[in-house]
C-alpha cells in the first residue's frame, strides 16, 4: 500500500512538471508569433501607416484583458497606452515605452525579405525593427502575459505606451505627448524605455543622453566666374567653417584614446550634408554645410554656441547657422540610493546574476522627453551577445536571447513597481 502511494505521488509529480513544461513551450511558441507578427508590419519611415500596429497591439491588449486607449494628438500619428492597474493604483505607476516605427530598408542588401521575419538555422529571426525596437515591446507584453497567469498582482500600475515617429526624433510622438492631459492622467513616477545593445556577455542601461544639436553653417560671399580668383567667396569661408569643426572633433576623438573615457562622455560632430551652387563655371554665392552635434550632459550649451558664433565671426561676413534640431539641457536620472527605482532595477539584476553597465546615451530616444518632465528613465534593452545592427542591413534577434528577454523582464517589472 505505501509503495502504491509512493508511485501515486510520483506520478501526480511527472504529470504536473509535464504540464508546466508544455505551458512553458505554449507560451514561448505564442511570444515567438508575436513577435514574428509585429515584425512583419512594414511601419517603415517615413509616412507610415501606423493602423496595422494600432490593430495589433489592440489584440495583444485584448489577449492581456487589458484596457486600451488610443490618442491621436496629431493626425495619423496614434499612440497607444496598455493599463495594467496595481492594487495601489493611487501610487505613481510605472510607464514602459516603445515605439512603433522603424527606418527604412534597402532590401538588396539583406539575405532574408527585412520584413519576412525569418529565422535560420542558430534560431536567428531577421527583420527591421527586431533590435530597434519591437523585439523589446513584445517581451514586455509577454512578461506581463506570464505575470497575469501566475496570478500576480503589481502595487504600482503599468502603462505600456508606443508611440511614432521615434525614428525621426518624437516631435510628433512622445515629445506632444508628454504636455498633454492625456499623458498627465497616467500619474506616471518612472519610465523604462530602449536602451543600447551589447556584443558581450553584459547588459547596458542609459540613465542619460547627448543632446541633439543639428545646424546648417550658411556661407555667403562674392558670386562671379569659374576663371577669376575672387575675394571674399563663400568657399573659402566654407572652408574656415569646416576646418574649425573639424579639428575640434579630431580633439574629442583623440580624448576616446584614454580607456577610461567613454564614448556618452565626448562631444561628437559630423558633416552630413553639403549644398550650394548652380553651375560649375559659376562661383558660388552662397554654400552651406550641416553638421550633426551630440553634447554629453557636462556640457554647457550656451558656451558651446557661443563658440559657434565666434567661429562664424572669424570665417567673415555673411556667415551664419540655422537651427534643424536643438534639445535642451537635460538632467541625468539618478543612478544612486535617492532613487528607489534604481535601487529595485539594480536589486532585481543583481539577483539575476547579470553584470550591468550604467552609461550615458550617444544617440537621442524618448527617454530624453521624459526626462524634461522630471521623470526618473533609463533606456534598457536585454539584447546581449549580439552584433550591433541596429539600423544596418541584416538586423536580426536570436529567439533564445529573446526568450532569455521576457524572463527578465518578469524579475524587473514587478521590481520597479513595488519601489
Amino acid at each position: 500500500m505505501i509503495n502504491f502511494i509512493k508511485c501515486l505521488i510520483i506520478l501526480v509529480i511527472c504529470v504536473k512538471i509535464r504540464n508546466v513544461q508544455s505551458t512553458e513551450s505554449e507560451l514561448n511558441a505564442l511570444a515567438l508569433k508575436n513577435l514574428k507578427e509585429y515584425l512583419q508590419i512594414p511601419s517603415v519611415q517615413p509616412n507610415v501607416n501606423y493602423g496595422p500596429c494600432v490593430n495589433f497591439l489592440k489584440k495583444q491588449a485584448d489577449s492581456l484583458d487589458l484596457p486600451v486607449k488610443v490618442v491621436e494628438l496629431h493626425p495619423k500619428k496614434p499612440i497607444v497606452i496598455i493599463t495594467w492597474e496595481g492594487t495601489e493604483p493611487e501610487k505613481p505607476s510605472i510607464l514602459l515605452n516603445g515605439h512603433m516605427d522603424v527606418v527604412p530598408v534597402f532590401p538588396e542588401e539583406w539575405t532574408y525579405p527585412p520584413f519576412g521575419a525569418e529565422m535560420d538555422e542558430k534560431g536567428n529571426i531577421y527583420a527591421r525593427g527586431s533590435q530597434d525596437m519591437k523585439g523589446h515591446s513584445i517581451q514586455q507584453i509577454e512578461a506581463i502575459r506570464r505575470l497575469k497567469l501566475k496570478g500576480i498582482r503589481l502595487k504600482r500600475t503599468i502603462h505600456l505606451s508606443f508611440v511614432p515617429d521615434e525614428e525621426i526624433g518624437g516631435l510628433t510622438g512622445m515629445k506632444t505627448f508628454i504636455f498633454s492631459t492625456e499623458f498627465k492622467s497616467l500619474n506616471v513616477g518612472f519610465a523604462m524605455d530602449e536602451g543600447d545593445f551589447s556584443t558581450e556577455n553584459k547588459f547596458l542601461v542609459s540613465y542619460g543622453e547627448k543632446s541633439w544639436f543639428q545646424i546648417w553653417i550658411n556661407c555667403q560671399g562674392d558670386p562671379g566666374h569659374g576663371s577669376s580668383l575672387l575675394n571674399n567667396t563663400a568657399s573659402e569661408k566654407l572652408r574656415f567653417i569646416i576646418d574649425r569643426f573639424m579639428d575640434f572633433r579630431a580633439s574629442e576623438k583623440a580624448k576616446l584614446q584614454d580607456p577610461n573615457v567613454k564614448a556618452g562622455n565626448v562631444t561628437s560632430i559630423n558633416l552630413t550634408m553639403m549644398k550650394g551652387g548652380t553651375q560649375i563655371n559659376v562661383v558660388a554665392n552662397e554654400l552651406s554645410v550641416a553638421f550633426d552635434i551630440r553634447l554629453p550632459p557636462q556640457v554647457n550649451h550656451e558656451e558651446f554656441e557661443n563658440m559657434i558664433n565666434d567661429w562664424c565671426k572669424e570665417a567673415g561676413d555673411g556667415v551664419y547657422y540655422t537651427i534643424i534640431n536643438k534639445d535642451p539641457p537635460i538632467e541625468n536620472t539618478k543612478i544612486d540610493d535617492s532613487n528607489i527605482y534604481w535601487v529595485a532595477f539594480k536589486n532585481a539584476t543583481d539577483h539575476l546574476g547579470m553584470e550591468v553597465e550604467p552609461f550615458i546615451m550617444t544617440g537621442v530616444t524618448d527617454a530624453r522627453f521624459l526626462r524634461l518632465v522630471g521623470i526618473p528613465a533609463l533606456g534598457f534593452v536585454t539584447i546581449h551577445n549580439t552584433p550591433h545592427l541596429a539600423h544596418a542591413s541584416n538586423e536580426y534577434l536570436n529567439k533564445d536571447i529573446f526568450l532569455q528577454g521576457i524572463d527578465i523582464f518578469m524579475k524587473i517589472i514587478p521590481a520597479v513597481a513595488s519601489a
